[in-house]
């Protein structure tokens, strides 16, 4: 199977798109039928996605409505959406009826006409157990005032996740793919970087590369903080000029085809020496990325892998990925007292941090798939050589040019 080749080709066998979405609508299903729940009502964009293969023009904010899926136990996935006519001409794995004119959620009698309409399509609710993922105070109104028999519950955490924690075989492609398009940006950030350059230019370099490579859009606003702004560490890029011997945090991610690529790296600006003070913290920062990575195996919990890279974490050690770039399962202090126990198949980002004020901070991160018999750390870009003291064993990639 082909690591990075994005076109389908009749030479070797790659990402299959009509396969991925056959096998992700079956675990919906298959969830859906091992819940005691008889229909789900879906509102997240990213779902709508994995349902339907379904694209959203993403943005800066959440707009309930703008892409609504019903799954019931005997009918197939139903997309209310913005772009009818677009899905209607470009989607035809879904039939007629299963492509439907935008559900008005922004006004209450939208709300009721669109609820109006499941029932005609999957029968009555009447007495039924329906599943939600994301509640609205007005929608649940509306709804409650149509369905008033029917028992609404969590349909997010007990069945959506349920679905998605194992991935597919064509979804690790393409969290590959998108995680190779983001080491390739970050490299030409990495290049740009100098002093005098700002932050946001670097952000822009990135951006414009990931673009050009096919990403549809960026699993955040991407971070380039700098000197100051890395201890305590900021989240967000601005446009402080970046002076000669500051450390640089560079957190980015690419989407390609739904999926997230999530990246981070630690440079130094210049050709100087970093402190001792400097290569201390990413030492520290770098072990506790790899220790955690080392307790990855099936059977393992997420509290066994948080425990290895503790106390260099911030409020989180990481997070699942996959048509949501911050999936289950979860790395947080609290894992310790609800710990999940790790699959062969989940997909998940370790990114511990180590930091002081007046030095400065080091955030790290490699994107993790736990396999049959370990893990594979599919993040092949390296670490700043200047920062590394001694190298870790599971680290393959740094260290080639000394």
């Amino acid at each position: 199977m082909s690591d990075i080749g994005m076109i389908p080709v009749d030479w070797e066998v790659r990402f299959d798109p009509q396969r991925m979405l056959r096998e992700r609508l079956q675990r919906a299903k298959d969830a859906l039928n091992n819940s005691d729940l008889d229909a789900l009502f879906v509102f997240r964009t990213e779902d709508a996605r994995y349902l339907t293969g379904y694209r959203h023009h993403l943005g800066p904010a959440f707009i309930m409505g703008n892409a609504v899926t019903v799954l019931s136990r005997k009918h197939g996935p139903i997309l209310w959406t913005m772009d009818y006519e677009h899905c209607r001409l470009r989607m035809p794995w879904l039939g007629a009826d299963q492509v439907r004119p935008r559900a008005n959620f922004r006004e209450k009698i939208g709300m009721k006409r669109w609820a109006e309409q499941v029932e005609g399509l999957i029968g009555s609710l009447s007495g039924k157990r329906v599943g939600i993922d994301i509640w609205d105070i007005n929608m649940e109104n509306a709804i409650r005032e149509v369905f008033p028999k029917t028992e609404f519950a969590d349909g997010y955490q007990s069945v959506l996740m349920r679905a998605k924690e194992i991935k597919t075989q064509d979804e690790i492609i393409c969290l590959k793919i998108a995680n190779a398009i983001t080491e390739a940006a970050l490299d030409k950030g990495i290049r740009a970087l100098r002093p005098g350059i700002k932050e946001c230019e670097i952000l822009a370099i990135i951006w414009e590369s990931m673009t050009a490579m096919g990403s549809e859009w960026t699993q955040c606003s991407n971070i380039i903080c700098s000197g100051p702004y890395t201890a305590p560490y900021r989240r967000f890029t601005s446009d402080r000029i970046i002076r000669n011997g500051d450390l640089v945090i560079m957190d980015v991610g690419a989407g390609f085809n739904g999926y997230w690529g999530d990246l981070t790296r630690t440079w130094v600006c210049g050709n100087v020496k970093p402190t001792p003070e400097m290569r201390d913290l990413h030492q520290k920062c770098y072990n506790a990325l790899f220790n955690a990575g080392s307790k990855v195996r099936p059977g393992a919990t997420n509290a066994e892998v948080f425990a290895a890279a503790d106390p260099y974490v911030l409020d989180s050690l990481g997070h699942g990925s996959g048509v949501n770039p911050w999936e289950a399962p979860y790395f947080s202090p609290a894992s310790k007292d609800s710990p999940v126990v790790l699959k062969e198949g989940m997909a998940f980002n370790l990114e511990p941090y180590a930091g002081k004020p007046g030095i400065g901070g080091i955030r790290l991160e490699n994107d993790h798939i736990v396999t049959a018999d370990g893990v594979d750390i599919y993040t092949t870009y390296p670490f700043d050589e200047r920062l590394v003291n001694d190298l870790h064993p599971l680290d393959t990639t740094t260290g080639r040019t000394r």
